[in-house]
């Protein structure tokens, strides 16, 4: 994730901890208990099933009947806790299908973990709502695709807008921090300027734009993603209305995610914007250490398969129904993909081997890597900054 917030308007963020560790600067004392030695964020895929038939959904959700049972579930949340993972992110599929949700988030707050949902919004009303934050759960992020028509042309059902709005608005009222959730392609991406006017009109006071990955039924949109010169001015509008919001009043969280270099790129126009903070982004931005798939993020699927991201899920690293999620997760084996992950910067090929930022960005997406060009190691076709810019800078 790239904080646009954060680095560009200098704003302190709950998730600081998380992004760049200890040594954040301005760290309240309250948020320095998330900054212990570096545990994955656990995204759990607590089933498949879902109400909607998203074109671009990771998961290609549509119902399971191998779902971890509520005593193995359990177990995991057990294990995560004393694993030491600062946050468990409740996901589906639609995670509020699952009849025994609230109990696992239940559960799971009892054991110190931080517990934030990733959903579609439809099926929270006043009442769940009113549970949901009765509970203790820190976040619940809601998709949104765009404008109304937009939003349910991308989720197949006549209506989805407006229940998901009614489910923001639910969450307000409950007192949960709420925020929006978007996946930027060729189809939506005219839209975002009314995402922020939502945002703005509704008090949502966060939201994460992710660029798209070819997995799941996202692979059947890969034409549609984001040319290189689209993506670079989605940034700069990004940035601007940000920008923006914080002069008028409101704070937003912003950040962008699946795409590291959107962090050299901002550093980038602060270093042409003369911006005196310019170099204080660069050594955030090095802290944060780019894409951590296999290392600062992990999943597992409704089925106790535990994969290196939420998104790569033809990597399958083992399952919890036979080995508990710390012990695949915290004693690879030395040649096996977890422990090449983390030294993926001396794997990397192409012309990310010689980029002056593959220490902030980490060689980017290997999942998005993978399924363009066949090769694991090979070069992230969403990486769109230039030759020239990548190029070591002249002294």
């Amino acid at each position: 994730m790239i904080g646009i917030s954060k680095l560009y308007m200098g704003q302190v963020e709950v998730s600081d901890p998380l992004r760049y560790g200890r040594h954040s600067s301005k760290l309240p004392s309250h948020l320095l208990q998330f900054s212990a030695d570096k545990k994955p964020v656990a995204v759990w895929n607590v089933t498949s099933a879902c109400n909607l038939a998203c074109t671009h959904c990771y998961a290609a959700a549509q119902g399971s009947s191998d779902e971890l049972t509520t005593e193995e579930a359990f177990a995991l949340i057990d294990d995560l806790a004393a694993f030491g993972c600062p946050v468990l992110l409740f996901s589906g599929g639609e995670p509020f299908i699952r009849p025994d949700i609230l109990d696992l988030a239940r559960h799971a707050v009892g054991k110190g973990l931080r517990v934030v949902f990733s959903t579609n919004g439809t099926l929270i009303d006043a009442a769940l709502a009113a549970q949901i934050q009765a509970i203790g759960v820190s976040y619940v992020g809601i998709s949104i695709d765009g404008s109304e028509a937009t939003h349910d042309r991308f989720r197949v059902c006549p209506g989805a807008f407006q229940r998901s709005v009614a489910g923001i608005r639910a969450c307000r009222e409950a007192g949960i921090k709420v925020g929006l959730r978007v996946t930027m392609t060729r189809d939506n991406v005219a839209d975002i300027p009314a995402i922020f006017d939502l945002m703005e009109a509704e008090r949502i006071p966060r939201i994460c734009l992710y660029h798209l990955v070819y997995c799941g039924r996202g692979a059947d949109i890969a034409s549609h993603d984001l040319a290189p010169e689209q993506r670079r001015a989605t940034l700069d509008l990004i940035i601007d209305r940000t920008a923006r919001l914080h002069r008028r009043g409101f704070p937003v969280e912003v950040l962008t995610v699946d795409n590291h270099c959107d962090g050299p790129y901002l550093y980038l126009r602060m270093l042409r914007e003369q911006n005196p903070r310019a170099d204080e982004v660069m050594t955030l931005l090095r802290m944060n250490g780019g894409n951590s798939t296999g290392h600062g993020i992990g999943c597992i699927s409704w089925d106790g398969t535990v994969y290196p991201d939420q998104f790569w899920r033809n990597k399958p690293l083992g399952n919890v129904r036979q080995t508990p999620f710390s012990k695949i997760w915290g004693e690879p084996a030395p040649d096996s993909l977890l422990a090449q992950l983390r030294a993926k910067k001396q794997h990397v090929t192409g012309r990310c081997v010689a980029c002056r930022f593959l220490d902030v960005c980490g060689g980017n997406f290997r999942a998005r890597a993978e399924a363009a060009t066949g090769d694991i190691w090979g070069v992230d076709p969403a990486c769109y900054l230039t030759d020239e810019e990548i190029a070591p800078a002249r002294s």
